[in-house]
C-alpha cells in the first residue's frame, strides 16, 4: 500500500492495541463495577480478542484513507496459515485420548522419579513438555502443558506470584523449547530455508543450549513452588478410551504436523477428526473449539496488524550490530511476534552468521515476556487465566514472571 498515511495509521493502531493487550485487566474490573456495560467490557478484557478487534479497526482505516479495495486487498494478501494451523493443532492436542495418553506418560515417567508426584508432574510439565515442542510443534506442546498443569499448579488456591512464575517459565521454555528442530518453532521456521538451517544444525547450536536452559528453569521454578503443591490438587484420572481411539487421534495430530505449512490438506483432515470424534462422541471430552478460535482470531489480527509495521522495525534491525541485535531483538520481541521479528531479518541482504544467531537468540529469549511475543502463548492464556484472579492475566505479572526465565535462556544462547 503506496498511500502516505498508510504507515502513520498502521503504527498507531498498533501502539494503541498493544496499549490494549498491556491494559486488558482494567477493562474485567470495570466489567464488575459496571455490570449495565458488563458483557461489552469483559469482551474487551479478553485479551485474545484485543488484536483481532484492532485488526478489523485497521482495516476499516484504511478503507477510509486508501479505499475499500486496497484495504480488503491488503487483509487478503495475508498468510493465514499459522492462524490456521494452530487453531486445529490446540483443539486436536486438547481432546481427550491425547490428553489420556500423555497424562498415562506423565504419570508413568513421574512414578519413577525421586520426589513427590505433584513435584514431579510440575516439573514434567514445565520441563520435558515443552521441549517436546520440537517434535510436535510449540503450540501442540504449549497446549498439552498448558492442560497438565492447569489442575496442580494454575488454580485459585495457588499464590498468584508462583502462578505468575509458572506461567513465565512455561512461555519462555516453550519459546526456547522449539529450537531442537528447523521447523516446529514460528521465529526459526521464518528463516530455515533462507539462511539454510536444518534441523541437525539447529540442535547442534541452538538445541543443546535450550534444553539446558529449559530444565534448569523447570528445576528451579518447581523447588520455590515445592511448599504450595498439593498432592490431592491434581485432576482426577480421566477414563482410558480405547487403544484404537487414541492411536487415531495421536496419527491425526501427526499427520497435521507434517501438513503444518499445507492448510488446505490439514483443514480437511480436521473436518474428517470432527467426524471421528462425533462418531465416538462417548469416548471424547469436549472440544476446545471456543478457546481455538479466540487464539485463532487473536494470531490472524496480528498478522494483519504487525504486516504494515516493518517501516520502522526493519530500519532499527539492520542498524544494530551482533550484540547490540541480541539485546535489541530480546526487548523488541516483547512488543511483536519474534517470528516477523526474525522473517524481518531473513530479507536483510547480507546478513552475516554471527547476525542471525543473535538475531534468533534474543527472539527466541524473549519469547515469554508478552503474550504476543510468541505465537503460542495466546494458547495458553486461553486455557490458564481462569485460574487467575478476575479470571485475567495482567502484562505486568507476566513481565515480572518470565524475566528470571529469560534471563536464563539469554545467558544460556550467549554465554554457552
Amino acid at each position: 500500500m503506496n498511500h502516505p498515511a498508510v504507515d502513520a495509521v498502521a503504527a498507531t493502531v498498533f501502539a494503541v492495541a498493544l496499549l490494549h493487550t498491556f491494559s486488558a485487566r482494567q477493562f474485567e474490573r470495570l466489567s464488575h463495577r459496571f455490570p449495565r456495560h458488563a458483557g461489552l467490557l469483559h469482551l474487551l478484557g479478553e485479551v485474545e480478542v484485543v488484536f483481532g478487534f484492532w485488526a478489523i479497526v485497521l482495516v476499516l482505516l484504511l478503507a477510509f484513507v486508501a479505499g475499500p479495495g486496497e484495504a480488503l486487498g491488503y487483509a487478503e494478501s495475508r498468510n493465514y496459515t499459522e492462524p490456521l494451523f494452530v487453531f486445529v493443532v490446540m483443539v486436536v492436542a486438547g481432546s481427550g485420548p491425547v490428553l489420556a495418553a500423555v497424562r498415562h506418560a506423565v504419570d508413568a515417567l513421574a512414578a519413577r522419579l525421586p520426589m513427590r508426584r505433584a513435584l514431579a508432574v510440575t516439573w514434567l510439565g514445565l520441563g520435558v513438555v515443552p521441549l517436546t515442542g520440537s517434535l510436535v510443534t510449540e503450540p501442540a506442546a504449549m497446549t498439552i502443558a498448558a492442560l497438565t498443569l492447569a489442575p496442580l499448579v494454575f488454580r485459585p488456591e495457588m499464590p498468584e506470584r508462583m502462578k505468575y512464575l509458572a506461567l513465565g517459565v512455561l512461555f519462555v521454555n516453550v519459546s526456547i523449547g522449539g529450537t531442537l528442530t528447523s521447523y516446529a518453532a514460528p521465529p526459526v521456521l521464518m528463516v530455515a530455508a533462507a539462511w539454510n538451517w536444518d534441523s541437525a544444525f539447529m540442535l547442534q547450536t541452538f538445541g543443546w543450549k535450550a534444553a539446558l536452559a529449559v530444565m534448569f528453569n523447570a528445576s528451579l521454578s518447581t523447588w520455590l513452588m515445592r511448599r504450595t503443591l498439593r498432592e490431592d490438587a491434581g485432576a482426577p484420572a480421566p477414563a482410558r478410551p480405547p487403544l484404537a481411539i487414541v492411536l487415531v487421534h495421536l496419527g491425526v495430530l501427526a499427520a497435521i504436523v507434517l501438513l503444518a505449512h499445507h492448510p488446505v490438506a490439514f483443514l480437511a483432515l480436521f473436518l474428517l477428526f470432527l467426524g471421528f470424534t462425533q462418531a465416538y462422541e462417548r469416548h471424547q471430552s469436549p472440544l476446545l473449539i471456543r478457546e481455538a478460535l479466540l487464539v485463532a482470531f487473536f494470531l490472524a489480527g496480528l498478522v494483519v496488524l504487525g504486516g504494515l509495521q516493518a517501516w520502522w522495525l526493519r530500519p532499527i534491525v539492520e542498524s544494530l550490530q551482533p550484540l547490540q541485535l541480541f539485546f535489541g531483538a530480546l526487548a523488541l520481541t516483547a512488543v511483536t511476534d519474534n517470528a516477523a521479528l526474525t522473517y524481518l531479518g531473513s530479507l536483510i541482504p547480507g546478513i552475516d552468521a554471527q547476525a542471525q544467531y543473535m538475531l534468533m537468540a534474543g527472539a527466541v529469549a524473549g519469547g515469554g515476556l508478552t503474550v504476543i511475543a510468541n505465537a503460542p502463548n495466546p494458547a495458553g492464556v486461553a486455557l490458564l487465566r481462569r485460574g487467575f484472579a478476575d479470571e485475567s492475566i495482567g502484562a505486568g505479572g507476566l513481565l515480572l514472571g518470565a524475566l528470571g526465565p529469560t534471563g536464563v535462556a539469554a545467558a544460556a544462547l550467549l554465554l554457552l
